[in-house]
C-alpha cells in the first residue's frame, strides 16, 4: 500500500544527509500551514546558514528531526513563526 502522507525514502535521506553534515548545530524549519514542502536551515553563526528545501510536511518534519536526536520547539520570540530544533546531548 503506498501512503502519500508518508516522506518518500529519498527525501528521508537527503535529510538525513543534510543533518550528517553538522549534527551539532541549531537547525530551523517552516512552511505555509498543510503545505506539502518545507524548508529547512542549519544555523552556523558566522559561516552564516545553508538551507534546503525538501518535500516534507512540518509535522513530518518534525517528528523526523526528533527521531534524528534533536529537540524542537517554537523560539521564544513569540514574532518568530518557525520551528527551532536543537540537539539532544547524548549521555
Amino acid at each position: 500500500m503506498n501512503n502519500t502522507n508518508q516522506p518518500k525514502k529519498e527525501t528521508k535521506e537527503a535529510l538525513r544527509n543534510f543533518i550528517a553534515v553538522n549534527p551539532s548545530v541549531v537547525y530551523t524549519f517552516d512552511s505555509e500551514r498543510d503545505a506539502p514542502e518545507s524548508e529547512i536551515c542549519r544555523e552556523q553563526g558566522p559561516k552564516g546558514r545553508e538551507c534546503m528545501i525538501l518535500q516534507m510536511q512540518s509535522k513530518q518534519l518534525f517528528e523526523a528531526m526528533q527521531n534524528h536526536g534533536f529537540f524542537c520547539a517554537l523560539p521564544m520570540d513569540p514574532s518568530r513563526t518557525h520551528m527551532e530544533c536543537k540537539p539532544i546531548p547524548k549521555s
